[in-house]
């Protein structure tokens, strides 16, 4: 991978700082021997700047090192860790700056204390090869840090997408007829369905041609999905965002800005299909109902023709802003009909760090969980279509309650795949004054636990796992508190 040239120069003015000081050298001093102003050799040590041939050549000989090794991209051992940062363009990847991160306070602070940030990095890294995570997941760590910051809404995205309705679907209509034929008369992108015939490409909704101008769409996706697909290239052409994937759903993932540029195409097609001024009154309806009516909710499914993917996550947009419900999350879970292994995909957390959190990625996650309950209820479903569920559900060892909405259906085109959706909110003064269903004798509530390894109910008939990471923990704290006893008694003796 080419270095970017800012890495190059901030490689540089750490390699220059570090002979210097191993030489004992002052700025001034090594000003006086090479004829280099201190302020320019201080820019060159803080990466803003690249000497030209014939100051390195004066480095060089002040520092009594060869010329091809100073301008080589070889750092001490010491800061191999930091070597590795640089060569792999992180810096260069990561929009630092909608983390509210000043990119040039960044490096100076590399140029300051390289020793110190090494240890860091190389820390970081070991964290990440421990825990097997991948760049790509760094990303969406990333992209999710990015989302809870603005507690997951977008104004200039909610703005393009009521401009490109007004602009371009005044008839207010949006079935993948219309969305395609937009693409075709004002992007100039054809649209064509094809059965992906290689088992590889099943799961597979969509690819993009920019050569031909090409969207190939998988004949498998039902008119929800087609949906989806069709406005989030709308939200790729009207947003002129480059660079973006061209599958979905992800095959490879070249850098951040890919994965940002296909959340704001994603987020501009929820504003598209579910429009604020008519979703957000119905919202607020639901919420008001005097009981829990599941069929009402899955409604609203019907009536937009969308996904419960696409349903939830506008709900993640709209309820922290408009209606005051700023502590929820989201997850999606997907299980395996054959093996039955449930995986946590996706999650979000506005407000804090909310339960249940994918601290166990290798773990039995609860099934009291209503996400996992509609999932166990899906397979019994003989023919495509949506469960809707809900729960109150109270953690084991912790006080948070949560209302938790759920909805599932089966993964077309991998039917073999199911998936359920899911948006907790917790539950404090301010929303028991919004949710008027929550004290509905219909409305389920159940003690949950985090995961089987960790979770302290006895006599679990859903248990999966023995709970083996408490129970260590317990043995832990017994030890504590012996060697406490321990260290008492010869005190007081």
């Amino acid at each position: 991978m080419a270095l970017h040239e800012q890495n190059i120069r901030l490689t540089f003015g750490l390699k220059l700082r570090q002979l210097r000081q191993e030489k004992g050298l002052s700025l001034q001093t090594l000003s006086q021997r090479t004829g280099i102003s201190v302020s320019y050799l201080n820019e060159i040590e803080k990466g803003k700047k690249y000497p030209k041939a014939d100051k390195i050549a004066a480095l060089a000989e002040a520092l009594e090192v060869s010329y091809d090794w100073l301008v080589s991209l070889q750092l001490h051992p010491k800061l191999a860790p930091l070597t590795e940062l640089l060569q792999s363009n992180l810096l260069q990847e990561l929009p630092l700056e909608v983390l509210g991160i000043d990119k040039a306070k960044l490096i100076e602070l590399l140029a300051d204390a390289p020793a110190k940030l090494s240890a860091f990095v190389s820390t970081l890294i070991e964290i990440s090869r421990n825990y097997d995570m991948q760049v790509e997941q760094f990303f969406f760590s990333v992209l999710r840090s990015y989302q809870e910051m603005h507690n997951n809404y977008f104004e200039d995205l909610e703005e393009a997408a009521t401009h490109f309705r007004q602009q371009y679907l005044p008839s207010q209509e949006t079935d993948s007829h219309t969305l395609a034929g937009v693409l075709r008369e004002h992007m100039g992108i054809q649209v064509i369905y094809e059965n992906f015939q290689q088992e590889a490409l099943y799961a597979l909704r969509s690819v993009f041609i920019p050569k031909k101008r090409l969207l190939v769409i998988n004949r498998r996706l039902s008119e929800a999905q087609r949906r989806f697909v069709l406005a989030r290239e709308l939200g790729f052409a009207h947003l002129s965002l480059s660079p973006r994937p061209y599958t979905f759903s992800w095959v490879t993932i070249s850098s951040f800005e890919e994965v940002l540029n296909n959340f704001k195409a994603s987020y501009f097609a929820g504003a598209l299909l579910l429009p604020v001024a008519s979703l957000l009154p119905q919202i607020e309806s639901l919420l008001n109902m005097p009981g829990w009516q599941p069929s009402a909710w899955l409604a609203l499914l019907e009536r937009y023709v969308v996904t419960p993917e696409t349903l939830l996550h506008r709900f993640t947009n709209l309820l922290p802003h408009f209606l005051g419900l700023q502590e929820l999350f989201f997850l999606r879970f997907s299980m395996d009909t054959a093996s039955q292994k449930v995986r946590l995909t996706k999650e979000m957390h506005l407000g804090q760090l909310h339960n249940p959190h994918a601290t166990a990625l290798h773990e039995h996650y609860c099934r009291r969980w209503v996400s996992l309950q509609v999932l166990q209820s899906m397979q019994n479903q003989r023919h495509e279509g949506y469960l809707c569920d809900a729960q109150i559900s109270e953690y084991i060892d912790s006080p948070n309650r949560y209302w938790v909405l759920t909805m599932a259906r089966s993964m077309y085109p991998t039917p073999a795949t199911l998936s359920s959706v899911s948006i907790g909110i917790l539950l404090n003064d301010n929303t028991k004054q919004k949710l008027r269903f929550l004290e509905n004798a219909q409305l389920s509530g159940r003690k949950v636990g985090e995961t089987c390894e960790r979770c302290s109910a006895p006599d679990c008939k859903e248990r999966a796992a023995p709970a083996v990471v408490l129970e260590e923990k317990q043995r832990h704290q017994a030890r504590l508190k012996a060697l406490q006893q321990l260290v008492q008694h010869y005190e007081q003796s």
